[in-house]
């Protein structure tokens, strides 16, 4: 089937930008929390890695929130007629984990700092809200949400890529094609 005129075949350059960018940041900010942690005691070089993954937690929540608010006045093209019910059901639920997931993560990590005592200065210059002072007894529950979540996270974007993936090698279908920039999904003259 030929798309019509009006029907959207490939999401916006800012919603690819968005997404591609909280990808790569998420990925980062993993990483970087992976390495951090298991840095034994308090050194110079883990306190610059927890100040990176807090800006980098709050850049990933602010650009989520962009790319949800623009998602909301901005329709995604339609899913190929190929894809039945429950893969529908399944990738809008995904969406909206993977929507709510980027959103978690940096609020439990923002609310566990508070609850540890600190401060976060994005890229040292603006203080956040502080919301409570130091509360001991929310520490260790809110570092456990924030490490679930960020796992949960980790899972859901796996299975969001590998789904990708599946569409493009598998069925051959444009799903992933969608979302990848212009530049790679130009026909060669």
């Amino acid at each position: 089937m030929t798309p019509s005129h009006t029907e959207v075949t490939d999401y916006t350059a800012v919603a690819k930008s968005l997404h591609w960018l909280i990808a790569l940041g998420l990925i980062t900010a993993f990483a970087l929390g992976w390495v951090m942690t298991e840095i034994p005691g308090i050194t110079p070089t883990k306190l610059k890695y927890y100040n990176w993954h807090k800006w980098l937690g709050v850049t990933l929540l602010a650009l989520s929130l962009l790319r949800i608010v623009w998602r909301a006045f901005h329709r995604p093209p339609a899913l190929p007629n190929t894809l039945t019910r429950w893969q529908r059901l399944a990738a809008t639920g995904m969406h909206y984990l993977l929507y709510l997931a980027t959103l978690g993560v940096p609020i439990t990590g923002y609310l566990y700092t508070l609850a540890a005592g600190f401060p976060v200065v994005y890229l040292g210059l603006v203080e956040l809200p502080v919301l409570y002072g130091k509360t001991p007894e929310w520490i260790e529950p809110l570092k456990d949400l924030h490490e679930l979540s960020a796992y949960g996270l980790a899972a859901a974007v796996l299975a969001h890529a590998g789904a990708a993936l599946w569409h493009h090698f598998a069925q051959g279908d444009p799903v992933l094609r969608r979302m990848l920039p212009r530049m790679l999904t130009r026909k060669s003259p």
